[in-house]
């Protein structure tokens, strides 16, 4: 099976866990871990948020890390001038394409959609970005329209299609269905972005790398909007135990981090942690 890499996002979807709100020095802090440790992309937040998101974001891209490093992005413009602006050429640039977020969230059509989405790809490939689109709640959307979007993105040079279960009601079978069904109409990489609200964020990660898809998305700790996102932790584990794929982390990191993480979010550390011991199971055999 071919090689799996992470795009860590708890500097992104993670902050978006209700009552968390990383420092700049955390931020920092927590990249710097997450490169350590060998996460292959880093998701550095939203540079349109302003401030102090700015501020972090340039600064964790000024340092000399190995990781991938990217900004999360709408079809604005403006968004993208202001990843520019923190100097961040990877860019994530992300819309709905569900019927109901297209109406309710945006309202707007899918028409407006793809319009947005070819202006926005070629005004940041003028700038020599890195593109990676996001198709927001693509488990809830018509294939057919997610299809067109798809095409839409890899004709105008995006390099990865992010598929985005956003508001968690997959299960590993519909997840390998309809992944495996995408990745055979396309040419560029897939990336699976879970959420946890049915508690399957971790089984519909596996299923979509047993669906033949290379990228996938975590948070420490399954930090995350709502229920949570996969957690790194339990996916690098599962995928290992699962896939046979394992990762070439320095993972003695990996509990620092995740306690690192725990205090500056305010949130325990998962029973993953607290629990190995007891049951006769040491982790860190399996990551």
């Amino acid at each position: 099976m071919a090689k799996v890499c992470i795009v860590d996002t708890t500097l992104r979807d993670g902050e978006q866990s209700p009552g968390v709100a990383f420092s700049a020095k955390e931020k920092i802090k927590i990249a710097q871990y997450l490169d350590l440790l060998g996460v292959e992309q880093i998701e550095l937040g939203i540079p349109a948020m302003g401030g102090i998101e700015v501020d972090a974001i340039s600064s964790i891209a000024s340092l000399d890390l190995k990781a991938r490093l990217t900004t999360w992005n709408r079809l604005h413009l403006s968004d993208i001038r202001a990843s520019l602006s923190c100097r961040v050429k990877n860019l994530h640039i992300c819309a709905p394409v569900s019927d109901i977020q297209i109406e309710y969230k945006l309202n707007k059509s899918r028409l407006w959609v793809l319009d947005c989405l070819k202006r926005a790809i070629r005004y940041a490939k003028d700038y020599g970005c890195w593109i990676s689109v996001g198709a927001e709640d693509a488990s809830r959307a018509d294939p057919e329209f997610l299809l067109e979007y798809a095409l839409l993105a890899q004709e105008m040079g995006a390099e990865r299609l992010r598929y985005a279960d956003t508001v968690g009601v997959l299960e590993p079978f519909s997840t390998y269905r309809e992944l495996s069904w995408l990745k055979d109409k396309l040419k560029i990489e897939l990336e699976f972005h879970g959420h946890n609200d049915f508690g399957l964020a971790t089984a519909n990660t596996v299923a979509a790398v047993n669906a033949g898809v290379r990228f996938i998305d975590v948070t420490v700790n399954g930090l995350g909007e709502r229920a949570g996102n996969a957690n790194m932790e339990e996916v690098v584990a599962a995928i290992r135990m699962s896939c046979g794929i394992g990762m070439n982390w320095a993972n003695d990191k990996m509990k620092a981090l995740s306690s690192y993480v725990a205090r500056a979010s305010n949130r325990k550390m998962p029973k993953t942690f607290h629990d190995f011991r007891k049951s006769g199971i040491t982790l860190y055999k399996y990551v």
